[in-house]
């Protein structure tokens, strides 16, 4: 079997990262980098911390140049958090016949909020044979898979906290921007009130994955934001916060469900939490029979848990019936050792 051949389409800080992930794996080849104008003619290795060494080069293109029928057998997407925004390049993807992984959070379960648009993707993937999957660390795995994996040892289940205190510095430039890093407490007041203040994408995904893992439906769901002022200069890779501005942002949420269980999401967030003796973790405490205390510290690095998610995942999304699919409909995500051609089916294999 030839090896896997993968697009990666987007080459900020999760595709780059994903593309040095893959190159140190064995069976798979990076065969086409889409990105944007100014990085088109230009190599991927200008953009990624692998060094070329004798390994053909990769010229990123535009989209439609390197996106075409038998190019790839899936391609990575990492260039928007919101299902409206990935719409069109997603519909695209699985219009050449080539499976797709999204980085974008609300995919991780588009029907919370995009029922149409996951319908609609649901059928475009199907008429033309392929699968998609939107993943990452959060939505997508902490918050919400992980939570379902540990109530798999429970007799029943009262209520569910989920909680996640992690750093946003390994992100780039567009989550720096949806986080509201380094603007003052005014403005995050005025694009909280006027609905332009993402925060964090994906509480409302992971309370529908939860849901529907436990064959239940999501009754009552709200969530809301502060914002978490520094007093200190912080610096990261792709953002900055002075002192008196803001350095992320303290999201929750409350949700009921058809039976009248209750879950709680609290999601703070920031740059260099360390710098003021905040320290990160992942918490999954639920009350039932057993009751469950799992407890995770430091966090798993968002950045590098998402750029692992969308990679281990390759095989399962390849694999895959065609259609919308989100984690709860695959197999578990596993690290990719060995050879990543023993992991694919040879009849779901595109490039034969």
């Amino acid at each position: 079997m030839e090896n896997v051949k993968v697009i990666i389409w987007g080459l900020g800080a999760m595709g780059g990262g994903i593309a040095d992930m893959l190159l140190s794996k064995k069976g798979v080849d990076i065969v086409g980098v889409a990105g944007r104008e100014h990085k088109q003619g230009h190599s991927m290795y200008e953009y990624i911390e692998t060094e070329r060494g004798d390994r053909e080069d990769v010229i990123i293109k535009a989209p439609e140049e390197i996106i075409k029928p038998g190019a790839a057998d899936i391609v990575v997407l990492c260039t928007d958090s919101f299902t409206k925004e990935a719409f069109p390049r997603m519909k695209f993807i699985l219009e050449q016949g080539i499976n797709c992984v999204t980085s974008a959070e609300e995919m991780a379960y588009p029907a919370a909020q995009n029922p149409d648009l996951a319908a609609e993707l649901d059928k475009i993937a199907k008429e033309n044979g392929v699968s998609i999957l939107g993943t990452g660390i959060n939505p997508g795995h902490i918050m919400d898979m992980l939570v379902l994996v540990m109530t798999g040892c429970m007799t029943d289940v009262k209520h569910i906290l989920s909680r996640r205190v992690n750093s946003l510095s390994p992100f780039g430039p567009a989550v720096m921007s949806e986080q509201g890093i380094g603007i003052s407490v005014e403005e995050f007041k005025e694009r909280k009130a006027n609905h332009t203040m993402a925060g964090h994408v994906g509480f409302a995904e992971s309370v529908g994955m939860m849901a529907e893992g436990l064959g239940l439906k999501v009754e009552e769901f709200s969530q809301d934001m502060n914002p978490i002022v520094t007093d200190v200069d912080r610096k990261s890779p792709y953002g900055f916060a002075a002192a008196g501005s803001c350095a992320g942002v303290a999201m929750e949420a409350d949700a009921t469900l058809s039976n009248g269980m209750k879950v709680r999401m609290e999601h703070p967030q920031q740059i260099e939490p360390e710098q003021v003796g905040v320290q990160t973790g992942d918490y999954v405490i639920i009350d039932g029979t057993p009751a469950v205390n799992m407890v995770n510290s430091p966090e798993v690095e968002g950045g590098l848990g998402t750029i692992a998610m969308c990679a281990n995942m390759i095989p399962q999304v390849i694999n895959a019936e065609p259609g919308l699919k989100t984690m709860i409909d695959l197999p578990i995500p596993r690290c990719l050792m060995g050879d990543v051609r023993d992991r694919i089916d040879p009849a779901k294999k595109i490039v034969k």
